[in-house]
Protein backbone atom coordinates (compact mmCIF):
# COMPACT_ATOMS: atom_id res chain seq x y z
CA UNK A 1 0.00 0.00 0.00
CA UNK A 2 1.45 3.36 -1.00
CA UNK A 3 1.89 5.94 1.73
CA UNK A 4 0.29 9.27 0.77
CA UNK A 5 2.74 12.17 0.52
CA UNK A 6 3.02 14.45 3.45
CA UNK A 7 1.45 17.86 3.14
CA UNK A 8 4.12 20.52 2.68
CA UNK A 9 3.92 23.38 5.18
CA UNK A 10 3.13 26.88 3.90
CA UNK A 11 6.25 29.10 3.85
CA UNK A 12 6.32 31.51 6.75
CA UNK A 13 7.24 35.12 6.05
CA UNK A 14 9.03 37.25 8.56
CA UNK A 15 7.09 39.99 10.30
CA UNK A 16 7.49 43.57 9.24
CA UNK A 17 9.92 44.29 12.01
CA UNK A 18 11.65 40.90 12.11
CA UNK A 19 15.35 40.63 11.32
CA UNK A 20 15.14 37.40 9.34
CA UNK A 21 13.08 35.48 6.78
CA UNK A 22 12.19 31.81 7.35
CA UNK A 23 12.75 29.37 4.48
CA UNK A 24 10.14 26.69 3.67
CA UNK A 25 10.53 23.62 5.83
CA UNK A 26 11.69 20.47 4.03
CA UNK A 27 10.46 17.06 5.26
CA UNK A 28 12.82 14.09 4.99
CA UNK A 29 11.48 10.78 3.62
CA UNK A 30 11.64 9.23 7.05
CA UNK A 31 9.36 11.91 8.46
CA UNK A 32 11.91 13.86 10.41
CA UNK A 33 11.99 17.64 10.06
CA UNK A 34 15.44 19.26 10.14
CA UNK A 35 16.10 22.50 11.95
CA UNK A 36 14.67 25.53 10.13
CA UNK A 37 17.30 27.68 8.47
CA UNK A 38 17.17 31.46 8.72
CA UNK A 39 18.72 34.04 6.44
CA UNK A 40 19.30 37.57 7.63
CA UNK A 41 17.59 40.08 5.39
CA UNK A 42 19.37 43.09 6.82
CA UNK A 43 22.86 41.97 5.84
CA UNK A 44 22.34 42.51 2.14
CA UNK A 45 20.61 45.86 2.76
CA UNK A 46 23.43 47.06 4.95
CA UNK A 47 25.93 46.10 2.28
CA UNK A 48 24.02 47.91 -0.45
CA UNK A 49 23.62 51.00 1.74
CA UNK A 50 27.34 51.17 2.35
CA UNK A 51 28.07 50.77 -1.35
CA UNK A 52 25.54 53.48 -2.20
CA UNK A 53 27.12 55.94 0.23
CA UNK A 54 30.51 55.09 -1.24
CA UNK A 55 29.32 56.04 -4.73
CA UNK A 56 27.65 59.31 -3.69
CA UNK A 57 30.44 60.35 -1.31
CA UNK A 58 32.44 62.28 -3.97
CA UNK A 59 29.35 64.23 -5.06
CA UNK A 60 28.31 64.97 -1.48
CA UNK A 61 31.84 66.07 -0.67
CA UNK A 62 31.91 68.48 -3.62
CA UNK A 63 28.53 69.96 -2.65
CA UNK A 64 29.67 70.45 0.94
CA UNK A 65 33.02 71.91 -0.12
CA UNK A 66 31.86 74.25 -2.89
CA UNK A 67 28.25 75.05 -1.88
CA UNK A 68 27.47 74.47 1.79
CA UNK A 69 30.70 75.80 3.31
CA UNK A 70 30.85 78.91 1.05
CA UNK A 71 27.25 79.74 1.97
CA UNK A 72 28.10 79.50 5.66
CA UNK A 73 31.19 81.67 5.12
CA UNK A 74 29.14 84.25 3.18
CA UNK A 75 26.60 84.38 5.99
CA UNK A 76 29.42 84.99 8.47
CA UNK A 77 30.74 87.78 6.24
CA UNK A 78 27.27 89.39 6.24
CA UNK A 79 27.60 89.73 10.02
CA UNK A 80 31.01 91.41 9.89
CA UNK A 81 32.67 94.57 8.52
CA UNK A 82 35.16 92.64 6.37
CA UNK A 83 36.69 94.83 3.66
CA UNK A 84 38.02 92.01 1.47
CA UNK A 85 41.58 92.16 2.79
CA UNK A 86 42.98 89.17 4.58
CA UNK A 87 40.86 86.34 5.87
CA UNK A 88 37.26 86.96 6.98
CA UNK A 89 37.93 84.54 9.84
CA UNK A 90 40.84 86.49 11.29
CA UNK A 91 40.62 88.32 14.58
CA UNK A 92 41.00 91.71 12.89
CA UNK A 93 37.53 91.45 11.35
CA UNK A 94 34.88 93.12 13.47
CA UNK A 95 31.58 91.44 14.25
CA UNK A 96 28.66 93.82 13.68
CA UNK A 97 25.76 91.38 13.94
CA UNK A 98 22.62 92.48 12.09
CA UNK A 99 23.88 96.03 11.49
CA UNK A 100 24.51 95.36 7.78
CA UNK A 101 20.94 94.16 7.36
CA UNK A 102 19.65 97.18 9.28
CA UNK A 103 21.51 99.56 6.97
CA UNK A 104 19.78 97.97 3.98
CA UNK A 105 16.20 97.77 5.24
CA UNK A 106 15.77 100.24 8.10
CA UNK A 107 18.29 103.05 8.50
CA UNK A 108 17.39 105.13 5.45
CA UNK A 109 20.90 105.65 4.14
CA UNK A 110 22.40 105.11 0.71
CA UNK A 111 22.48 101.27 0.98
CA UNK A 112 18.74 101.21 1.66
CA UNK A 113 17.94 103.57 -1.20
CA UNK A 114 20.15 101.64 -3.61
CA UNK A 115 18.65 98.31 -2.60
CA UNK A 116 15.10 99.68 -2.86
CA UNK A 117 15.90 101.02 -6.32
CA UNK A 118 17.27 97.66 -7.41
CA UNK A 119 14.19 95.85 -6.05
CA UNK A 120 11.88 98.29 -7.86
CA UNK A 121 13.74 97.78 -11.13
CA UNK A 122 13.70 94.01 -10.76
CA UNK A 123 9.99 93.88 -9.92
CA UNK A 124 9.17 95.59 -13.22
CA UNK A 125 11.74 93.40 -14.94
CA UNK A 126 10.14 90.20 -13.58
CA UNK A 127 6.60 91.35 -14.40
CA UNK A 128 7.58 91.83 -18.04
CA UNK A 129 10.18 89.11 -18.65
CA UNK A 130 8.51 86.04 -17.09
CA UNK A 131 5.13 86.32 -18.88
CA UNK A 132 6.74 87.37 -22.17
CA UNK A 133 9.26 84.54 -22.33
CA UNK A 134 6.72 81.96 -21.14
CA UNK A 135 4.02 82.88 -23.65
CA UNK A 136 6.47 83.29 -26.53
CA UNK A 137 8.13 79.94 -25.73
CA UNK A 138 4.75 78.20 -25.59
CA UNK A 139 3.66 79.77 -28.89
CA UNK A 140 6.87 78.72 -30.67
CA UNK A 141 6.61 75.19 -29.24
CA UNK A 142 3.02 74.83 -30.48
CA UNK A 143 4.02 76.04 -33.94
CA UNK A 144 7.00 73.67 -34.13
CA UNK A 145 4.83 70.77 -32.97
CA UNK A 146 2.53 71.07 -36.01
CA UNK A 147 2.97 68.13 -38.36
CA UNK A 148 2.30 70.26 -41.43
CA UNK A 149 5.25 72.58 -40.72
CA UNK A 150 8.21 71.97 -42.99
CA UNK A 151 11.87 72.37 -41.95
CA UNK A 152 10.98 71.98 -38.28
CA UNK A 153 14.55 71.01 -37.41
CA UNK A 154 15.87 74.21 -38.96
CA UNK A 155 13.42 76.43 -37.07
CA UNK A 156 14.00 74.56 -33.82
CA UNK A 157 17.74 75.14 -34.14
CA UNK A 158 17.27 78.77 -35.16
CA UNK A 159 15.00 79.56 -32.20
CA UNK A 160 17.30 77.78 -29.75
CA UNK A 161 20.52 79.26 -31.10
CA UNK A 162 20.42 82.49 -29.00
CA UNK A 163 20.27 80.39 -25.81
CA UNK A 164 23.66 78.78 -26.52
CA UNK A 165 25.37 81.91 -27.80
CA UNK A 166 27.65 83.87 -25.51
CA UNK A 167 25.78 86.54 -23.56
CA UNK A 168 28.72 88.88 -24.16
CA UNK A 169 28.39 88.57 -27.92
CA UNK A 170 24.60 88.98 -27.85
CA UNK A 171 24.83 92.05 -25.62
CA UNK A 172 27.37 93.69 -27.91
CA UNK A 173 25.10 93.05 -30.90
CA UNK A 174 22.14 94.62 -29.07
CA UNK A 175 24.25 97.62 -28.08
CA UNK A 176 24.86 98.20 -31.78
CA UNK A 177 21.30 97.46 -32.92
CA UNK A 178 19.66 99.66 -30.25
CA UNK A 179 22.16 102.52 -30.41
CA UNK A 180 20.93 106.06 -30.99
CA UNK A 181 21.70 105.84 -34.70
CA UNK A 182 21.32 102.08 -34.94
CA UNK A 183 19.15 100.00 -37.27
CA UNK A 184 16.12 99.99 -34.95
CA UNK A 185 15.93 103.77 -34.71
CA UNK A 186 16.46 104.07 -38.46
CA UNK A 187 13.51 101.78 -39.08
CA UNK A 188 11.42 103.79 -36.62
CA UNK A 189 12.45 106.95 -38.45
CA UNK A 190 11.00 105.57 -41.69
CA UNK A 191 7.52 105.65 -40.11
CA UNK A 192 8.02 109.05 -38.50
CA UNK A 193 8.93 107.86 -34.99
CA UNK A 194 11.98 109.26 -33.23
CA UNK A 195 13.56 106.40 -31.34
CA UNK A 196 15.20 106.94 -27.94
CA UNK A 197 18.79 106.32 -26.97
CA UNK A 198 17.80 102.95 -25.63
CA UNK A 199 20.59 102.04 -23.24
CA UNK A 200 21.14 105.61 -22.02
CA UNK A 201 17.55 106.73 -21.41
CA UNK A 202 16.61 106.68 -17.70
CA UNK A 203 13.01 107.86 -18.10
CA UNK A 204 10.41 105.56 -16.62
CA UNK A 205 8.08 104.00 -19.14
CA UNK A 206 4.95 104.77 -17.10
CA UNK A 207 6.08 108.35 -16.67
CA UNK A 208 6.60 108.68 -20.43
CA UNK A 209 3.21 107.15 -21.26
CA UNK A 210 1.43 109.28 -18.64
CA UNK A 211 3.10 112.41 -19.94
CA UNK A 212 2.16 111.54 -23.51
CA UNK A 213 -1.48 111.03 -22.52
CA UNK A 214 -1.51 114.29 -20.56
CA UNK A 215 -2.07 112.58 -17.21
CA UNK A 216 0.84 114.40 -15.58
CA UNK A 217 3.89 116.49 -16.28
CA UNK A 218 7.14 114.67 -15.54
CA UNK A 219 8.87 118.00 -14.84
CA UNK A 220 6.31 118.78 -12.12
CA UNK A 221 4.95 115.46 -10.82
CA UNK A 222 1.81 115.37 -8.61
CA UNK A 223 2.60 116.49 -5.09
CA UNK A 224 0.65 113.58 -3.60
CA UNK A 225 3.10 111.17 -5.23
CA UNK A 226 6.24 113.01 -4.13
CA UNK A 227 5.53 113.32 -0.41
CA UNK A 228 6.54 110.54 1.93
CA UNK A 229 8.77 107.58 1.28
CA UNK A 230 8.35 103.83 1.35
CA UNK A 231 11.54 101.83 1.81
CA UNK A 232 13.60 104.88 0.80
CA UNK A 233 11.67 105.82 -2.37
CA UNK A 234 8.72 108.13 -2.98
CA UNK A 235 5.51 106.77 -4.58
CA UNK A 236 6.41 108.72 -7.73
CA UNK A 237 9.68 106.78 -7.96
CA UNK A 238 7.99 103.44 -7.24
CA UNK A 239 5.41 104.08 -9.97
CA UNK A 240 7.92 105.16 -12.60
CA UNK A 241 7.81 101.85 -14.41
CA UNK A 242 10.82 100.27 -16.10
CA UNK A 243 13.20 102.74 -17.68
CA UNK A 244 13.77 102.80 -21.43
CA UNK A 245 17.21 101.27 -20.78
CA UNK A 246 15.65 98.47 -18.74
CA UNK A 247 13.14 97.81 -21.53
CA UNK A 248 16.08 97.33 -23.90
CA UNK A 249 17.58 94.78 -21.50
CA UNK A 250 14.18 93.06 -21.20
CA UNK A 251 14.01 92.67 -24.99
CA UNK A 252 17.53 91.28 -24.98
CA UNK A 253 16.80 88.75 -22.21
CA UNK A 254 13.48 87.55 -23.66
CA UNK A 255 15.11 86.96 -27.04
CA UNK A 256 17.93 85.02 -25.36
CA UNK A 257 16.01 82.79 -22.93
CA UNK A 258 12.91 81.90 -24.94
CA UNK A 259 14.66 79.11 -26.86
CA UNK A 260 15.43 77.06 -23.75
CA UNK A 261 11.86 77.17 -22.46
CA UNK A 262 10.57 76.46 -25.97
CA UNK A 263 12.38 73.10 -25.94
CA UNK A 264 10.81 72.25 -22.57
CA UNK A 265 7.33 72.96 -23.89
CA UNK A 266 8.07 71.11 -27.12
CA UNK A 267 9.13 67.98 -25.24
CA UNK A 268 5.95 68.16 -23.14
CA UNK A 269 3.76 68.63 -26.24
CA UNK A 270 5.21 65.52 -27.82
CA UNK A 271 4.15 63.52 -24.75
CA UNK A 272 0.47 64.52 -25.01
CA UNK A 273 -1.51 61.31 -25.80
CA UNK A 274 -2.68 61.26 -29.39
CA UNK A 275 -5.76 59.24 -28.41
CA UNK A 276 -7.03 62.08 -26.22
CA UNK A 277 -6.60 64.58 -29.04
CA UNK A 278 -8.44 62.29 -31.46
CA UNK A 279 -11.26 61.73 -28.98
CA UNK A 280 -11.69 65.49 -28.61
CA UNK A 281 -11.79 65.86 -32.41
CA UNK A 282 -14.47 63.17 -32.63
CA UNK A 283 -16.50 65.07 -30.02
CA UNK A 284 -16.41 68.11 -32.28
CA UNK A 285 -13.89 70.26 -30.39
CA UNK A 286 -12.13 72.87 -32.48
CA UNK A 287 -8.41 73.60 -32.32
CA UNK A 288 -8.66 76.20 -29.53
CA UNK A 289 -10.95 73.98 -27.44
CA UNK A 290 -8.58 71.05 -27.82
CA UNK A 291 -5.65 73.23 -26.80
CA UNK A 292 -7.45 74.68 -23.77
CA UNK A 293 -9.12 71.47 -22.51
CA UNK A 294 -6.61 68.80 -23.55
CA UNK A 295 -3.16 70.25 -24.19
CA UNK A 296 -2.87 72.83 -21.42
CA UNK A 297 -3.74 70.42 -18.57
CA UNK A 298 -0.97 68.09 -19.77
CA UNK A 299 1.43 71.03 -19.92
CA UNK A 300 0.74 72.16 -16.36
CA UNK A 301 3.86 70.55 -14.76
CA UNK A 302 6.07 72.01 -17.49
CA UNK A 303 4.39 75.39 -17.12
CA UNK A 304 5.11 75.40 -13.39
CA UNK A 305 8.74 74.50 -14.08
CA UNK A 306 9.17 77.20 -16.72
CA UNK A 307 7.61 79.92 -14.57
CA UNK A 308 9.68 78.88 -11.54
CA UNK A 309 12.96 78.88 -13.48
CA UNK A 310 12.06 82.16 -15.15
CA UNK A 311 11.21 83.76 -11.82
CA UNK A 312 14.47 82.66 -10.20
CA UNK A 313 16.59 83.64 -13.20
CA UNK A 314 14.93 87.05 -13.50
CA UNK A 315 15.67 87.99 -9.92
CA UNK A 316 19.30 86.95 -10.45
CA UNK A 317 19.89 89.00 -13.60
CA UNK A 318 23.49 90.20 -13.71
CA UNK A 319 25.31 89.59 -17.02
CA UNK A 320 23.25 91.88 -19.21
CA UNK A 321 23.24 94.69 -16.63
CA UNK A 322 26.99 94.46 -16.12
CA UNK A 323 27.79 94.38 -19.83
CA UNK A 324 25.27 96.90 -21.16
CA UNK A 325 24.71 99.60 -18.53
CA UNK A 326 26.48 98.72 -15.26
CA UNK A 327 23.38 99.78 -13.39
CA UNK A 328 22.94 103.08 -15.19
CA UNK A 329 21.73 105.44 -16.38
CA UNK A 330 20.81 107.03 -13.06
CA UNK A 331 20.62 103.55 -11.48
CA UNK A 332 17.54 102.77 -13.57
CA UNK A 333 18.83 99.29 -14.49
CA UNK A 334 20.33 98.46 -11.12
CA UNK A 335 19.61 94.88 -9.99
CA UNK A 336 20.21 93.29 -6.55
CA UNK A 337 22.81 90.91 -7.97
CA UNK A 338 24.78 93.69 -9.64
CA UNK A 339 24.39 95.92 -6.57
CA UNK A 340 25.86 93.20 -4.37
CA UNK A 341 28.79 92.89 -6.77
CA UNK A 342 29.27 96.67 -6.82
CA UNK A 343 29.34 97.03 -3.03
CA UNK A 344 31.77 94.13 -2.71
CA UNK A 345 34.32 94.75 -5.46
CA UNK A 346 33.95 98.49 -6.06
CA UNK A 347 33.27 99.79 -2.52
CA UNK A 348 35.03 96.99 -0.58
CA UNK A 349 31.98 96.64 1.68
CA UNK A 350 31.77 92.87 1.59
CA UNK A 351 29.59 92.68 4.70
CA UNK A 352 26.82 94.80 3.19
CA UNK A 353 27.21 93.01 -0.16
CA UNK A 354 26.78 89.60 1.50
CA UNK A 355 23.74 90.87 3.40
CA UNK A 356 22.21 92.04 0.11
CA UNK A 357 22.83 88.61 -1.37
CA UNK A 358 20.99 86.88 1.48
CA UNK A 359 18.11 89.35 1.27
CA UNK A 360 17.90 88.56 -2.44
CA UNK A 361 17.85 84.86 -1.56
CA UNK A 362 14.95 85.47 0.84
CA UNK A 363 13.04 87.41 -1.83
CA UNK A 364 13.49 84.60 -4.36
CA UNK A 365 12.30 81.99 -1.87
CA UNK A 366 9.27 84.13 -0.98
CA UNK A 367 8.18 84.69 -4.58
CA UNK A 368 8.80 81.05 -5.50
CA UNK A 369 6.65 79.83 -2.62
CA UNK A 370 3.87 82.28 -3.53
CA UNK A 371 4.01 81.21 -7.16
CA UNK A 372 3.83 77.52 -6.21
CA UNK A 373 0.93 78.23 -3.86
CA UNK A 374 -0.97 80.02 -6.64
CA UNK A 375 -0.49 77.11 -9.04
CA UNK A 376 -1.45 74.53 -6.43
CA UNK A 377 -4.55 76.51 -5.43
CA UNK A 378 -5.65 76.66 -9.06
CA UNK A 379 -5.13 72.92 -9.38
CA UNK A 380 -7.25 72.19 -6.29
CA UNK A 381 -10.07 74.39 -7.60
CA UNK A 382 -10.11 72.35 -10.75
Amino acid sequence: MTTPPREQPVPQLASAGGPSTALPAVTDPDGRRPARRRVRAGGVTRGLTGTGWLFVAPGVGLVVLFVFLPVLLAFWVSLTDWSGRGSPLSGDVGFVGADNYAQIVAQGGLPQRDFATSVRNTVYYVLLVVPAQTLLALFLAVVLNMQMLKARSFFRTAFYFPAVTSSVAITLVFLFVLAGGGPVNRLLGLVGVTGPNWFTDSRGLLHVIGSGLGVWNTAEPPQALTTGTAFGLTPWEWLSGPSIALVAIIILVVWTTTGTFMLMFLAALQDVPVEVEEAAMVDGANRWQRFRAVTLPHLRPTLVLVVTLGLIGSWQVFDQVFLATQGGPAKSTLSPAYLSYFYAFENSQFGIAAAMAFLLFAIIILFTVVQRFVFMSGRRRR
